[in-house]
């Protein structure tokens, strides 16, 4: 399929997808899923028509194609999330999977807690009609927001602990089994007083996080004391003044589960600030994985959950199910843990 000479020619004036469509021997539809990066096009006549989209010097002009879409070529990133790490790994995932198209990322912070929420992320649509919105946590975990969204007939897909939408809109973790493998790891070093510092009760993550936390420790026989758990916020603030509060019991924990990377950084300044070393006084884990944990010294052990992969299944996701890919199961990320220097057997002595 080339294109000939007098068709060669036109390159340089206003090729159109009727032309491409007449040269490959194929019709306008064809050429427009390819051009849209539809998965319902075998692959050789895909890379014929791409051949004669190059031959032709062929350039899709985007504002026409949101026009015939009645959409832009925005994904929006829509997060009330207090770790900006998770948010960065979160952009960088999308960017991977949006490489190469004509889609860009628009962010669009909001608070959940306040009363004109879903307003506000409501009117964020109506201006800049992205093809579709993406929702980690926990915004994700909003039900009132998710049925605005399907209602004003959006396109998203939700990141959550829990199965809580169908597998079109869902992109599911495991946060519970993730924390379970905390609770075994210290358990199995000895560890029997340890302190957790949860999220903010507003967010799923955080009863997940340690609900698996807490049947962790039971496998192995433990509990988990009310004393030791505190509520921080999943930022670097609340989690040292957490473990301020958990340290100044007269037995303080030897060991502390934080529910997040931000907030077990916060950790790691309080216990030095109070004389103790890391692992040799107090042992602590973080959960995500990120970026940050490698760096601490010593480093991090932490659950691994690969933010920045979940944040480029949820945009291909996107497009897949926009251009008519159904699926009949969760794509599911499970977490691994992760040991570093952190954590060590509790002294006897």
């Amino acid at each position: 399929m080339s294109a000939s000479s007098d068709q060669r020619a036109s390159r340089g004036g206003n090729v159109t997808i009727n032309d491409i469509a007449r040269v490959a021997k194929v019709s306008k539809k064809t050429v427009s899923r390819v051009i849209n990066e539809s998965p319902f096009v075998k692959e050789k006549t895909r890379e014929a028509i791409k051949k004669v989209i190059a031959e032709l010097g062929f350039l899709p002009d985007p504002q026409a194609r949101a026009l015939a879409l009645g959409k832009s070529f925005l994904i929006g990133l829509v997060y009330d999330n207090p770790s900006p790490q998770y948010v960065v790994n979160m952009q960088r995932g999308i960017l991977d999977a949006l490489e190469s198209t004509d889609f860009q990322l628009v962010l669009r912070p909001c608070d959940r807690s306040q009363p004109d929420f879903v307003q506000q992320v409501l009117r964020f649509a109506q201006q800049h009609k992205p093809f579709g919105l993406i929702l980690p946590p926990s915004v994700s975990e909003a039900p009132e927001l998710a049925a605005a969204i399907a209602a004003a007939e959006i396109d998203y897909v939700r990141i959550a602990s829990v199965s809580i939408d169908d597998p079109d809109h869902l992109i599911l973790t495991d946060d519970a089994e993730g924390s379970s493998k905390a609770a075994r790891h210290l358990a199995e070093l000895g560890h029997r007083r340890i302190g957790h510092i949860h999220g903010p009760v507003t967010f799923r993550s955080t009863h997940e996080r340690r609900r698996g936390f807490e049947s962790g420790l039971a496998e192995s026989g433990l509990t988990l004391d009310p004393e030791l758990v505190a509520e921080g916020g999943y930022t670097f603030a609340s989690g040292q003044a957490a473990t301020e509060a958990l340290l100044a019991h007269s037995e303080r924990p030897t060991a502390i589960f934080a529910g997040n990377d931000e907030m077990a950084t916060g950790a790691y300044v309080a216990a030095r600030e109070a004389g103790l070393r890391i692992p040799e006084d107090i042992s602590i884990v973080g959960f995500d994985d990120t970026p940050i944990a490698g760096r601490l010294w010593p480093g991090m052990t932490t659950v691994r959950l690969p933010i920045r992969e979940m944040g480029r299944a949820a945009a291909r996701l996107l497009l897949d199910v926009a251009n008519g890919a159904r699926r009949e199961t969760h794509l599911r990320f499970a977490p691994e843990l992760v040991v570093r220097a952190s954590t060590a057997s509790r002294r006897t002595d």
